[in-house]
């Protein structure tokens, strides 16, 4: 058999990554509502101080940040018949749904410390799914080539749950309604969603629990360990730039483009869609992209053309939707690579891990990873406001901006995110684990596995596993 029919035969079937892929819709959706609309909801229409809104999310972001690492830990010692991640998504649903439901429909005159407890809620459901759901791709597709392809598609379809999302306020104005009911109607979507999405993957996926080699057992001392990994660090200190970044640029996304560049709020929800649709081409192009060049090359093309497209930001006519969505399509299909290109890259740390230690450490290495997403979320929200809020800014519906605090508001908006940017692509310079080296460390995997086998797949409901488990050698 040639080597390309080899390479054939080891991709996951498209209708199984499809069906995979569909936790990313609830996921998405909830990271867009959070990120976009709810602290500028709790500020504008509930009245609670800008300031106050944005210590709130820090906060909740800071005490979140150590509740990934021991979920992702106790994630890769969960063993059980019907598999490791699939039970932990099963229980990330409910309680994301909990989270959802008293976060977007508060009752009147709720302040800090309400806001505090659910959003702590809706954050662990949210983490118990993206963690179960990163780990579970990187057993999934355990080659180079097929995880850029998975986490590609992965993001395509979360692509749909944002734009969902944002449709929301598009349809409200053009129905007359008010934007204080976006947040309800966005919280009872992602609320039926949810229950959807996780049992169309607990249905449809089969999950592989890789064979462990007995002897080593994790210590606290071992996350130094892990997280000094030369390729690792890089990774982190690319993924925390990468995510800052954007998540800087959403926080303020809704005041830049209505006091700035003129748009009503439908308007903005318009072209904020254009920038994430443009994610459902460029997540696979760049994950395809990957596979030409590598994975850490294409992160730093994406970056370099996002922050220059960024730059043109300022050039937007006032109003002008048309010349508006061509920056904005532009940027969002760069943006949608960091993700998948990080992520991906993650799961290849993941196998050289478990070839030196003979553990699954998956769970527990995208959790430190989604730690530095969460810290650059708790500072994207919790500083911009705090500095919007010190240079005369005014968020309250109906508020009267001097042309300084726009100016301020500019400055911010955009300074930011390209600095931040540039530096995660930076960090990729001298990376080491490319494609050849994750080919000889998958090749020595298998062969182990194949001698530790202990029948390792759980199959779907359906009874179809997705990848053929080698026999064990008589």
């Amino acid at each position: 058999m040639s080597e390309s029919s080899v390479v054939s035969a080891r991709r996951l079937p498209l209708s199984t990554a499809m069906a995979f892929a569909a936790t990313s819709l609830p996921i998405s959706a909830v990271a867009i509502a959070i990120s976009v609309y709810l602290p500028r909801h709790y500020a504008s229409h509930l009245g609670i101080d800008l300031a106050l809104v944005g210590a709130a999310f820090f906060i909740v972001r800071m005490i979140d940040i150590p509740v990934d690492g021991l979920l992702g830990w106790t994630m890769d010692k969960t063993r059980t018949r019907w598999g490791r991640y699939r039970v932990w998504t099963i229980l990330g649903a409910p309680v994301l749904m909990a989270g959802i439901y008293f976060l977007f429909m508060p009752p009147e005159g709720v302040g800090r410390t309400y806001l505090i407890v659910c959003l702590l809620v809706m954050y662990l459901g949210n983490s118990i799914l993206a963690l179960s759901h990163a780990a579970w791709a990187a057993t999934l597709a355990p080659h180079y080539d097929d995880r850029s392809r998975l986490f590609g598609i992965m993001t395509a379809i979360g692509v749909l749950g944002a734009a969902s999302i944002l449709a929301i306020p598009i349809v409200n104005e053009a129905r007359g309604a008010s934007d204080a009911g976006n947040i309800s109607t966005m919280g009872w979507f992602i609320f039926v969603l949810t229950p959807i999405a996780t049992a169309l993957v607990i249905w449809r996926t089969p999950e592989k629990i890789a064979p462990e080699v007995p002897g080593h057992s994790f210590r606290l001392r071992d996350y130094g360990a892990l997280i000094t990994r030369p390729s690792f660090l890089r990774i982190l200190l690319a993924d925390l730039c990468l995510s800052l970044g954007p998540g800087w640029m959403s926080a303020l996304y809704l005041f830049f483009f209505t006091d700035s560049r003129g748009f009503t709020t439908g308007q903005a929800s318009i072209l904020l869609a254009v920038y994430i649709l443009a994610g459902f081409a460029g997540a696979p192009l760049m994950g395809r992209l990957a596979t030409k060049i590598s994975k850490h090359r294409a992160v730093m093309v994406a970056t370099t053309v996002y922050s220059l497209v960024l730059i043109s930001l300022m050039a937007i006519p006032q109003g002008n939707m048309l010349i508006g969505a061509i920056p904005m399509f532009m940027a969002g299909f760069m943006a949608a690579g960091f993700n998948v290109l990080t992520r991906a890259m993650t799961a290849d740390v993941a196998d050289e891990v478990r070839l030196e230690q003979g553990k699954e450490r998956s769970g527990l290495l995208y959790a430190i990873t989604v730690m530095t997403t969460k810290i650059a979320g708790a500072f994207s929200i919790g500083l911009t406001f705090w500095v919007l809020s010190k240079v005369g800014y005014l968020a309250a519906d109906g508020a009267q901006n001097t042309p300084e605090a726009i100016h301020n508001l500019e400055l911010a908006y955009l300074i930011g995110p390209v600095v931040f940017v540039m530096l995660g692509g930076a960090c990729m310079i001298g990376y080491k684990l490319g494609a050849e080296r994750h080919a000889e460390i998958r090749a020595e995997l298998d062969a182990r596995d194949a001698l530790y086998d202990e029948a390792p797949i759980i199959e779907s409901v359906t009874g179809e596993a997705a990848i053929p488990t080698p026999s064990r050698a008589d």
